[in-house]
């Protein structure tokens, strides 16, 4: 569910000092798309598109590669006038359970300690 590889090499690209500020940017971001999409599950095409889009974007730069891979599927879905056949339950879902994940275990593989 997470690379824990591309995360080291996030890591060391950035810096570990500053990693963790990516790490809170990151989740807060996240969280208020995901957020969105639980308060307005009736997006256009374009906006849902627009919004898988982000969402894989963010999630690939972090490691969180069942996710993106959601999200890719999902946005080529919305791109295609099928924006029905998302699941939005199943982003949400997918988005907590990685995001739990990344924050109980991203102190075993790099030097960010979540508060």
């Amino acid at each position: 569910m997470i690379n824990w590889d591309q995360v080291k090499q996030l890591e060391e690209d950035i810096g570990a000092e500053d990693f963790g500020d990516v790490v809170v940017m990151f989740i807060e971001e996240v969280d208020e798309a995901v957020d969105n999409l639980r308060t307005e599950p009736q997006l256009s095409d374009d906006d849902l598109a627009a919004a898988m889009h982000f969402l894989k974007g963010s999630a690939a730069n972090l490691g969180f590669n069942d996710f993106a891979g959601y999200c890719s599927d999902s946005e080529k879905k919305a791109q295609s006038g099928e924006s029905a056949q998302v699941n939005l339950s199943t982003v949400v879902t997918m988005y907590d359970q990685s995001k739990a994940l990344f924050l109980g275990d991203v102190s075993k593989h790099t030097a960010f300690v979540p508060e």
